[in-house]
């Protein structure tokens, strides 16, 4: 039997070795058979998951800052919780007063003198009127303003009524007009003194408003079966 020896020649050993570089060079990263591109590099950073928005917090439905002090329900004696006496500013001596049935001017304690303006809506308010507490119904029950027309040509006046919020008569607005005063009116007629026919209810046109009244808190409204 004849023995062959195999001799590795140096051209053989180094074509072997252009071949290992070649297949390891293929064994690298493989190619995306779709796309024909490389695998992305190794220092390609993947996006993180998505950041979520922290809510927006919904503005509050809450007033801010104080109220305005000119608001009915800020202010006490408008409140329809306080009994008031009325006294006319231009007035050094009288108050207000529910005497007879009529609305006057008193320099005594006759008559009803305590008042507590009640709001109904709409800057309205029913004023009713009470005598001294005493508690007889005679000055307990509240007897509320109403506009009168005589219906002779003479002045609008307010006379006492069982208390009607639905009576566009009874409806009065009290409008502030600044350091403590008010303008006291129904409609379009403003309460104003006149020296010859005393309390009287009047259209002003052209005219200046004469006369504006304080309101002098007295303490808690009472409660009373009328009102």
């Amino acid at each position: 039997m004849v023995k062959v020896k195999w001799v590795v020649t140096p051209v053989a050993m180094l074509a072997c070795l252009g071949t290992l570089v070649a297949c390891g060079e293929g064994a690298g990263k493989p190619t995306d058979a779709a796309s024909g591109t490389g695998t992305p590099s190794a220092t390609a950073t993947p996006s993180g998951p998505a950041t979520t928005a922290a809510p927006t917090t919904a503005p509050s439905s809450r007033p801010t800052g104080k109220p305005s002090a000119t608001a009915g329900a800020a202010t006490p004696v408008l409140s329809g919780k306080r009994e008031v006496t009325i006294v006319r500013v231009q007035s050094t001596e009288s108050g207000v007063s529910m005497d007879g049935g009529t609305l006057v001017e008193v320099d005594d304690d006759s008559g009803r003198q305590l008042f507590v303006p009640t709001p109904t809506g709409g800057g309205k308010y029913l004023i009713k009127s009470y005598g001294r507490r005493d508690n007889h119904p005679a000055s307990d029950d509240p007897a509320c303003w109403q506009v009168l027309n005589p219906g002779d040509g003479g002045p609008l006046t307010v006379e006492g009524a069982v208390c009607d919020a639905r009576k566009p008569t009874q409806q009065f607005t009290i409008t502030s007009k600044g350091k403590g005063a008010y303008a006291i009116s129904n409609a379009s007629a403003f309460l104003q003194f006149s020296p010859s026919r005393g309390l009287i209810l009047e259209e002003l046109g052209d005219a200046p408003l004469r006369s504006t009244f304080r309101l002098v808190d007295n303490g808690p409204a009472r409660t009373s079966a009328g009102g």
